[in-house]
């Protein structure tokens, strides 16, 4: 028996890096898992017992409540949602007065609305089953003040300050919000960007406690701790995972 037996959790931008990693230990612990993501959902929810592979894009309102409607209808309850999907290793690094605004409002988009959308649509659904678990996956780059990306740590901020008020909003509810923020990770979608690896692997190496690469599976146990029975009184709390780079 695992502890999350029984649960449905839901892991945006789950079919590769992080949010990959964290749907295979949400699943070792007995949780049903469906995949949300622009690419690859269907092939990745394959690799889960009664997985659930949904094509959306969670910064579109309308397939977001689609997506939900749709787990909700398949999987008869949503217990966990993990708010993974953002921009990053896509970006290019430059001076803030280089980002245009487009960009700018797309890696918001992406990287916040989302969640707003995610948490507003599945939020119901939790409270009619009596509650529920929100992790959401920010960054350390925020607590560091990591320059010449200052839309990717403006969007990770606000994912910290989000956390914080939907939690105090919606605790009498059963519904626990918290937060992991990682480090600087070899994830998939970074190591097809060498020119970020290049920029960023040995500074964020050289400045940890712990000096090795940080893979997605460094993410997983305190995301599961967050979904389980154990972090029973724990929200709007902020983890930051990167091998004791930041103090937090």
């Amino acid at each position: 028996m695992g502890e999350l037996d029984g649960k449905v959790a839901i892991v945006t931008g789950g079919s590769q890096g992080i949010g990959n990693a964290i749907a295979h230990g949400l699943a070792a612990a007995g949780a049903r898992i469906v995949v949300a993501d622009l690419q690859g959902a269907e092939a990745a929810a394959e690799a889960f017992r009664d997985g659930v592979g949904l094509t959306a894009d969670v910064a579109d309102e309308a397939a977001v409540e689609s997506l939900v409607a749709e787990t909700a209808e398949r999987c008869g309850a949503i217990d966990i949602l993990v708010n993974n999907a953002g921009l990053y290793a896509s970006l290019a690094m430059r001076p803030f007065t280089e980002i245009p605004l487009d960009e700018w409002r797309r890696v918001m988009d992406v990287n916040v609305a989302s969640m707003f959308l995610m948490c507003r649509a599945v939020v119901p659904v939790m409270e009619r089953g009596g509650g529920g678990r929100i992790v959401n996956i920010s960054s350390g780059t925020p607590f560091r003040g990591v320059p010449f990306l200052l839309h990717y740590v403006t969007s990770k901020g606000a994912i910290v300050a989000f956390t914080r008020a939907l939690a105090k909003e919606i605790g009498k509810n059963g519904v626990l919000v918290n937060c992991v923020a990682p480090g600087f990770t070899m994830s998939a979608g970074v190591e097809a960007h060498p020119e970020v690896v290049e920029k960023l692997r040995d500074v964020s190496v050289s400045a940890r406690t712990l000096q090795r690469d940080q893979v997605p599976e460094d993410v997983v146990g305190a995301v599961v701790y967050l979904a389980s029975p154990g972090s029973a009184f724990v929200t709007g709390q902020t983890i930051v995972i990167d091998g004791g780079q930041y103090f937090h």
